[in-house]
């Protein structure tokens, strides 16, 4: 169910959109990486730079990731492209996000998605998420404080788990919340790099497969890293 409503309109908004436009196309389009229309359109339509500290909105659509604050990042643009489509999300579909950040990739998500549940273990993080979510009009996206690692067991299954954190190794118990046939998206490493991993659950089982190298900040929590460091 896509909610969105962009009310707040800015003396550049113009300026941004064609920013995003750019983007889209350079980024994301041109090298035909990225097929699924729904993640581009979403890509399009969600403004960046309004889920970006106010000292670096001018630079939201460049092709590299950001500081956010707290030692967090938003992910670079290409790369939430990525994890979005290998999710091969429907609109029916329910999906949990693991590390909210600033909420943009799960304004993705939402744009595509009837239902969002999203964790963040870093409370000044997850609130301003929230002022961003809830600045953009979403009602379809629930965020929740606490250790991501656990998953958020009172809405399993899920259609869809999409991990913006890399991880020595996938969680068992979120796993263990996606519905038969469901899918998540893990970056597995150490903590300087990672492959993006693509999981399925086959009959109860998990089948793999590797998409791309990355370097994510690393997934704190009892099934993750001891800290951050």
């Amino acid at each position: 169910m896509r909610l969105s409503r962009h009310s707040k309109i800015g003396k550049n908004s113009y300026e941004f959109e064609l920013s995003r436009k750019e983007m889209v196309e350079s980024q994301i389009i041109r090298y035909g990486e990225i097929k699924d229309t729904n993640v581009i359109q979403a890509m399009l339509k969600v403004p960046r730079h309004l889920f970006m500290p106010e000292s670096l909105k001018y630079e939201a659509y460049g092709d590299y990731p950001l500081p956010i604050g707290e030692g967090q990042t938003i992910s670079q643009p290409y790369m939430v492209a990525a994890m979005t489509e290998a999710l091969e999300l429907k609109i029916t579909d329910r999906v949990l996000e693991i590390g909210t950040g600033s909420g943009y990739q799960a304004a993705i998500l939402a744009e595509i998605v009837e239902e969002v549940y999203t964790i963040e273990r870093i409370e000044s993080i997850a609130q301003q998420a929230k002022k961003n979510l809830a600045n953009q009009g979403y009602t379809n996206i629930k965020i929740k404080i606490g250790d991501g690692t656990l998953g958020w067991e009172e809405f399993a299954l899920y259609d869809g788990i999409i991990v913006t954190a890399g991880a020595p190794s996938v969680p068992e118990i979120l796993f263990q919340q996606l519905k038969e046939g469901g899918r998540l998206v893990i970056p597995i490493g150490d903590r300087f790099s990672q492959d993006l991993i693509l999981v399925r659950k086959q009959n109860g089982k998990p089948v793999q497969k590797s998409l791309l190298g990355c370097m994510f900040v690393s997934l704190v929590g009892k099934y993750g890293w001891r800290n951050g460091a």
